[in-house]
């Protein structure tokens, strides 16, 4: 197979999206639209990627540079069209000989059954491959003409284009792949000798079909092209991310009660065999195993259900949680870096953070973790089979040995023997008489005061 290399374009300043984050760290699926683009053009078999990117956005250099290495980054500076930006990863692919797909870099839906296609046709011989898509709504695209054997003469923008050319349905996705050699030669003869002063990466089309080189385009689904360039667009792109993961996971095996109220994330993992309850959100870094059931109104984010568990109503699993098979989560409870083990339970009005819950513990209404004492973060650990009484504070570092007992209401600060019962709170004493008395007395108070009144 020819060599692939892909550049990506992600120098634009995003001003539309009118926010501080630069456009393409915008997240869909919990996962930013340029790792998105990333990952997609890796799985497609891109053994060299370079990323052009602008000066005014550090943050877009430093992802890039952080997962791919600095030689992955190619800067456009100033900024001068799309043309001049393909250009700008000319010296980082001076030594790549093979084909190079462009494409941008906030396209999260994009997809390697949607890249194929573009190489496909290169294998095919085709010196140049674009991909093309049919908007609904055609207004800002511009309009691939063919010519008479139907293979891409020009791109007529619509400010440009006639009656005629408008109503043509294929669009440009701004897409691309050619050989090496021939896109960055094409590129050099390209001007701006336009109303802009802008190098146009379109204009390689004439160049290319004015060597008698056949130009030929695939015709992908909008929804894979679509870029983000508006919140609006973003909330798009989220929302066809989950439809496509709901009715994967539905493929699976999964069950869900209603599966429009479920949202996943880029990396989700649910095994066949999971009940998912309505309003459940997968933040990144979950994996749910067969046969769990994760009930309404819950939020897991970093976290692992064992086969079997049981999750929520309304609970919190946060990063490095981990809930063994059979065990219960309830409704209320959070939990945070502790390893909960095989059938322990916490189902109700709980914190748990950071240590280890043995199997078969049971932890009462009101149980917490006491971790932070406002600089350090400390671990407590709960042996297997252990009873910790409701509204017990468990004040870390400290250990409750298996089978061991804690009181209700008890403020446990020193470990606890296995087998043992650790109490601690006051004796309670008894006053007769003593709520009469001072009913008594404010009556008496609030009667004096209307008086005076």
């Amino acid at each position: 197979m020819t060599a692939r290399a892909a550049v990506i374009l992600a120098a634009g300043q995003g001003t539309r999206m009118k926010s501080p984050i630069p456009k393409v760290l915008h997240k869909v699926g919990g996962r930013s639209l340029l790792d998105r683009v990333i990952d997609t053009v890796q799985a497609s078999g891109c053994e060299r990627i370079v990323v052009v990117v602008g000066t005014h956005n550090p943050a877009v250099r430093e992802l890039v540079e952080t997962r791919l290495g600095p030689q992955a980054v190619a800067v456009q500076d100033p900024p001068l069209g799309t043309g001049h930006a393909v250009l700008a990863a000319k010296d980082a692919l001076a030594d790549f000989d093979g084909d190079v797909l462009v494409t941008n870099g906030d396209c999260p839906l994009l997809r390697t059954d949607d890249l194929e296609p573009l190489f496909a046709l290169r294998a095919e011989g085709a010196p140049l491959a674009i991909m093309g898509f049919e908007p609904v709504d055609g207004l800002l695209y511009g309009r691939l003409i063919r010519g008479a054997d139907g293979h891409v003469i020009r791109v007529a923008e619509p400010k440009d284009a006639t009656r005629e050319e408008l109503a043509v349905k294929a669009c440009n996705a701004g897409m691309y792949v050619a050989g090496a050699a021939d896109l960055f030669r094409w590129l050099g003869k390209v001007t701006n000798q336009n109303a802009k002063g802008e190098y146009y990466i379109t204009d390689i089309i004439g160049l290319a079909t004015a060597e008698k080189a056949v130009v030929r385009t695939h015709i992908a689904p909008e929804s894979s092209v679509m870029g983000c360039d508006t919140p609006m667009q973003l909330s798009q792109a989220e929302a066809i991310f989950q439809q496509r993961s709901r009715a994967h996971f539905l493929a699976e095996g999964v069950a869900m009660l209603a599966p429009e109220t479920v949202h996943f994330s880029w990396d989700t993992e649910i095994a066949p065999g999971v009940s998912i309850e309505q309003f459940v959100v997968f933040a990144p870094g979950v994996k749910v195993e067969t046969g769990a059931v994760i009930r309404a109104f819950s939020h897991l984010e970093g976290a692992v259900v064992r086969s079997g568990a049981l999750i929520g109503p309304y609970a919190r699993l946060r990063p490095g949680a981990d809930i063994g098979e059979d065990a219960h989560i309830g409704n209320f409870v959070e939990v945070k870096k502790v390893a909960v083990g095989k059938g322990a339970k916490a189902n109700h009005l709980s914190y748990l953070g950071d240590g280890t819950v043995g199997a078969g513990a049971n932890l009462g209404a009101g149980t917490i973790f006491c971790n932070y004492d406002g600089f350090d973060k400390w671990e407590t650990h709960v042996g297997e089979g252990a009873f910790i009484g409701s509204n017990t504070a468990l004040v870390a570092p400290v250990t409750v040995g298996a089978g061991a007992y804690t009181g209700s209401g008890s403020v446990i600060t020193q470990d606890v023997a296995p087998d043992a019962l650790a109490l601690e709170r006051n004796a309670q004493a008894e006053k007769p008489g003593w709520a009469a008395r001072f009913r008594e007395r404010k009556l008496a108070q609030r009667a004096a005061r209307k008086a005076k009144a």
